[in-house]
């Protein structure tokens, strides 16, 4: 059996294109990095984003085993 933990990670601006900024590459990393450590695995992500914004974010899902006692 399986727990999932999701998180909204921001970004500063709005991906216009296919091109992210380095700092927001960085923050990304870090997150899937510290939740690995932690024992989780990324499941999925979506980019998440309207018209009328200029920022945006991104769902990210990790999973890992659940502990039983």
């Amino acid at each position: 059996m399986y727990e999932y933990k999701s998180e909204i990670l921001s970004t500063k601006t709005k991906w216009l294109t296919d091109k992210a900024e380095e700092g927001d590459l960085l923050e990304l990393d870090q997150l899937i990095n510290k939740r690995a450590q932690e024992g989780w695995d990324l499941v999925t992500y979506s980019y998440m984003s309207t018209s009328m914004q200029v920022k945006a974010a991104t769902l990210i899902t990790f999973k890992k085993l659940k502990e039983t006692n």
